[in-house]
């Protein structure tokens, strides 16, 4: 069975999430400077069999779409341009970067890991994907 991987765009850091291949699993992937996320992806779809690309939306408390949503939907044109094989979603990411850094405090990270930027990324994506999981009933 195919992977499904997940999106936590920024304008300087992209987050990765991917699920396992027998789609049980969401877990951070990866970081990479949004410049590389095209060609990261490439390159990984060429590694991995994958099914769909589900990309944070960007909105706030309030449900209208935050001030980069322009950007993730021309981020969304090229992933559908330059993937057309694969089929792209939007999830709703509100809240994903606060439950990050609340899942790295409760693990008992250091201060420096904490401030990881990148990290808080990464986890965000995983929770993105989760919550795709979860509405597409997989979870």
């Amino acid at each position: 069975m195919p992977r499904i991987i997940a999106i936590d765009y920024g304008t300087k850091r992209t987050g990765i999430a991917v699920t396992d291949p027998l789609q049980i699993i969401a877990s951070g992937l990866t970081t990479i400077p949004t410049d590389e996320v095209f060609d990261f992806l490439g390159k990984y779809f060429q590694e991995e069999e994958v099914e769909k690309i589900v990309v944070g939306e960007p909105l706030y408390p309030d449900g209208n779409p935050a001030q980069i949503a322009h950007l993730v939907v021309g981020f969304v044109r090229k992933l559908n341009k330059l993937f057309p094989a694969l089929e792209v979603v939007m999830q709703d990411e509100r809240n994903t970067s606060e439950a990050a850094k609340q899942i790295i405090l409760q693990s008992g990270a250091g201060m420096k890991k904490r401030r990881d930027k990148s990290l808080v990324d990464k986890i965000s994506a995983a929770l993105i994907l989760e919550d795709y999981m979860k509405s597409i009933g997989k979870f």
